[in-house]
């Protein structure tokens, strides 16, 4: 077993802290305003797949407060474990969510009528 300077097994809390914080600040504001209607300016010509891309981001969300609550409430190793293994599961659904979004978009862009030709 890894024993850090804390003496526990999950480390100094406060980097956890950190880390939640920043993506509570981030990706979860991010999230909710795109889910509510609003669509970043760097997004914008990919709006068929937005809502699937902000159900992703939530699942990154997700992910970090799996891993990072029990390892600031000093939790057992085999919670932190458990949490950890079912970390993977945020990490599937993202990539799924991120994938659907990218093939919505992309049939879109097939569906748009070409533009006529110059000259």
């Amino acid at each position: 077993m890894i024993i850090y300077e804390g003496g526990g097994v999950n480390g100094n809390p406060l980097y956890h802290w950190i880390a939640l914080a920043v993506f509570t600040a981030l990706i979860l504001p991010l999230s909710v305003a795109i889910l509510a209607g609003w669509t970043p300016p760097w997004i914008r010509k990919r709006q068929a797949g937005i809502r699937l891309r902000a159900y992703g981001f939530l699942c990154v969300y997700g992910l970090a407060l799996v891993n990072g609550i029990p390892r600031i409430a000093d939790a057992s190793y085999e919670v932190v474990m458990a949490c950890t293994t079912g970390g993977f599961g945020f990490i599937a659904a993202t990539a799924v969510l991120l994938l659907l979004a990218a093939r919505k978009d992309a049939a879109a862009r097939r569906a748009l009528p070409a533009e006529p030709r110059e000259g």
